[in-house]
């Protein structure tokens, strides 16, 4: 008699990425709605580049990610998920959007190391969302407030005549209007963007990072004021000022804001680290 022949059956061994693309894969509606927003023009793309950070951080940690990941966060995760589907009916598309992030980022956080920039890795995920447009609805008006009050201070101060109205103020007998641009609410992006990337590129303790974030804050806010301020005095002289000295003003402001921003950060000036050490 010939003996039965016998074939073993082998377990797929699905790593630590294909899972996390698969989940991805599953919230494709919140997806599919921010690429949208993003195609028709109603948000700026500033989102792409905060998906590329976050994209770029996972696949160089990718060697370092656990064998198994952590029950706890992959719950977390089925929780945010399960929360993320029930508000596409009940909800906003960006609320939805923003549990979806999450309910991503809690499944990447299963699978990390325990010296991992979790709280840097989930300002990155919020941050790729298409969010510009909505925070300058909520908040811009607020920020457009503060920044005109305190930029009429400030000239006050230097001995011009500024009363502030609201968005608006009285300089010399003219009316100037802080429009949305000057909002602050890219500047405020693109900081919370810069602590985020070099938080999570230099391993900092999530401790850190928050204790950092409202320092960061109060740099972007007065690096906006000082913007504006600089730009009011020069806009209402009799000459005006030009475009181009206009654009050159908002990007040093961009550059001052940003270089600060990493220095608090990361003081060590550790700008590079590998996944799974600490600065």
């Amino acid at each position: 008699m010939r003996p039965a022949s016998t074939i073993a059956c082998r377990p797929v061994v699905v790593p630590a990425l294909g899972w996390i693309a698969l989940h991805a894969a599953a919230l494709w509606p919140h997806g599919l709605w921010a690429a949208r927003r993003l195609a028709d023009g109603s948000d700026d793309p500033l989102g792409l580049a905060s998906l590329a950070a976050l994209l770029l951080w996972i696949v160089r940690a990718r060697s370092v990610l656990r064998p198994a990941p952590r029950l706890a966060w992959l719950g977390a995760a089925a929780a945010l998920t399960a929360a993320a589907t029930a508000a596409l009916f009940v909800a906003p598309p960006l609320p939805a959007a923003l549990l979806g992030a999450l309910a991503l980022w809690a499944h990447l956080a299963a699978w990390l190391p325990e010296r991992s920039p979790r709280a840097a890795l989930a300002g990155l995920a919020l941050l790729a969302l298409p969010l510009v447009a909505s925070l300058q609805f909520y908040v811009g008006y607020p920020l457009r407030v503060f920044t005109a009050q305190f930029s009429a201070w400030l000239l006050q101060a230097l001995g011009w005549a500024a009363q502030p109205s609201g968005a608006a103020m009285t300089v010399g007998g003219q009316l100037v209007i802080v429009d949305a641009p000057c909002s602050g609410v890219q500047l405020a992006w693109l900081g919370y963007f810069a602590a985020c990337s070099v938080a999570a590129f230099t391993q900092a303790r999530d401790a850190a990072l928050l204790q950092r974030l409202p320092l960061v804050g109060a740099v972007v806010l007065t690096g906006n004021v000082l913007r504006n301020t600089a730009l009011v005095a020069l806009e209402v002289r009799p000459q005006g000022l030009a475009g181009w000295a206009h654009e050159a003003i908002g990007l040093a402001a961009l550059i001052g804001v940003v270089v600060l921003v990493v220095r608090i950060v990361s003081p060590r000036g550790r700008l590079l680290v590998a996944p799974g050490e600490r600065a």
